[in-house]
């Protein structure tokens, strides 16, 4: 088992999940692993500076966000537009999928790990595929589980993934 590990963290498109993320990130490469931080361009221009000592571990990986009629010009996060509007995002970043699993087939080295956000519904079976083992990580508190049920009930398949 190798020391160092290729983890891609890929986040939902709201900097209360951006963040929380790129907190993470940090974590694990001030521990030596190589973080691949995917999102979109504009909001990766947008985050926190990575500490110096730190960048060396963090690549931030530019997706760029399909278009959709209803997402304003140069909006690619919940903030940049109105609440009604924000279904159209998930659409858009449903359309990662393919760029993403392109990224994860030819990105060097091999991804060990991805932790993934719970908007990215269709990222487990494509981490099966790829042989990458995968962790879910969740912004929410643990109480809201008690309301919403456990993620995987919250997802496509039941969690059969």
């Amino acid at each position: 088992e190798k020391e160092s590990l290729h983890i891609v963290v890929f986040p939902w498109l709201a900097f209360g999940h951006m963040i929380p993320f790129l907190e993470l990130s940090k974590r694990l490469a001030s521990r030596g692993h190589r973080i691949s931080y995917v999102s979109t361009p504009r909001n990766l221009q947008r985050l926190p500076k990575i500490p110096q000592n730190l960048t060396p571990f963090i690549s931030l990986i530019p997706l760029p966000l399909p278009s959709h009629d209803e997402i304003p010009p140069n909006a690619e996060s919940t903030m940049d537009m109105s609440s009604d509007k924000v279904q159209f995002l998930k659409k858009a970043y449903d359309g990662l999928q393919q760029p993403l699993s392109q990224f994860l087939e030819t990105t060097s080295p091999v991804v060990d790990w991805i932790i993934y956000d719970f908007s990215s519904h269709w990222l487990p079976p494509i981490a099966e595929k790829l042989g990458i083992r995968k962790a879910f990580f969740s912004t929410f508190k643990a109480s809201s589980f008690s309301f919403f049920g456990p993620a995987l009930n919250m997802m496509d398949d039941g969690g059969t993934t």
